[in-house]
């Protein structure tokens, strides 16, 4: 048994786990040891394992948009904590999303006492048209930590169903103005099939070449390839290197025309991704 003092130490520090769900999601969960919030809970069966397997209380739950593989968890983690008084439920105030105790949008705070988390709400249209993002500026570490839902992935981002082109590319520009460092804790394991996606793009990029020889590791050793950083994606995702010489000339003879600026790029990257095999 840990001594008090042992357990104030844990508590001061924080694990973020993804916990896998259906075919490809990850569920985030964030710990001081004792008490946990969960982000996007598609599906409460493997997040009440986890929480049980681990001792933890589920104390908050964020959303970032509203696709079914991200809420639809939602309920039955509330329906089983009616005893403690319910737990609020954060999300897009742009959404049509049950449950909500707080509807937020950009700039917007979240504060939470247990474990103590504090974000900052960063609209991403695009993949949805009221997507955010959950910003936390620095955990007990000092380092930065990013909940993206759909929108960046790694070496990648979400596919366009409710948003135009332009959004998606402010909104990922607008992460990609986040400090290097920042962990970045994407919703979905489509690495790998980004990462062909990627290299077709960028053939020459070095840094691309070694991430996938590291990231095919990483799988074939059944871990995930997450959390990425905004550094990293700056250097292999070519959703995020849109100006680049090489990208361009890759999509003038993929599309057989030029590339007239980097909206027109991004563009062209998201119809041939969305074609990609």
């Amino acid at each position: 048994m840990n001594s008090p003092a042992e357990d104030l130490l844990a508590r001061d520090l924080l694990e973020y786990v993804p916990v896998p769900a259906f075919d490809d999601n990850y569920i985030w969960l964030v710990s001081d040891s004792r008490d946990a919030v969960v982000v996007d809970p598609g599906d409460a069966a493997p997040v009440e394992a986890y929480l049980a397997e681990r001792g933890w209380r589920l104390t908050a739950i964020l959303l970032t948009h509203h696709h079914n593989d991200h809420v639809g968890g939602v309920k039955a983690l509330l329906d089983s904590r009616t005893a403690e008084g319910g737990i609020p439920v954060y999300g897009p105030a742009g959404e049509r999303i049950e449950h909500l105790t707080q509807r937020l949008s950009g700039r917007d705070s979240v504060h939470i006492d247990h474990p103590a988390l504090d974000f900052t709400v960063i609209d991403v249209p695009g993949h949805t048209a009221g997507h955010i993002a959950y910003f936390q500026k620095r955990d007990p570490h000092g380092t930065p930590h990013l909940f993206c839902g759909d929108t960046l992935f790694a070496s990648g981002c979400g596919r366009l169903f409710e948003g135009t082109a332009k959004q998606m590319l402010a909104s990922l520009d607008s992460l990609a103005a986040l400090p290097n460092d920042t962990q970045v804790h994407c919703a979905h394991e489509y690495t790998l099939s980004n990462i062909r996606f990627a290299r077709a793009c960028e053939p020459a990029n070095d840094a691309l070449a070694r991430w996938s020889h590291d990231a095919q590791a990483l799988r074939a050793a059944g871990k995930p390839t997450l959390p990425t950083t905004i550094a990293h994606e700056k250097a292999v995702n070519p959703f995020l290197r849109g100006d680049e010489p090489a990208i361009h000339a890759t999509l003038a003879t993929q599309f057989g025309q030029r590339v007239s600026d980097r909206l027109n790029a991004f563009t062209m990257l998201r119809s041939w991704k969305d074609k990609f095999r």
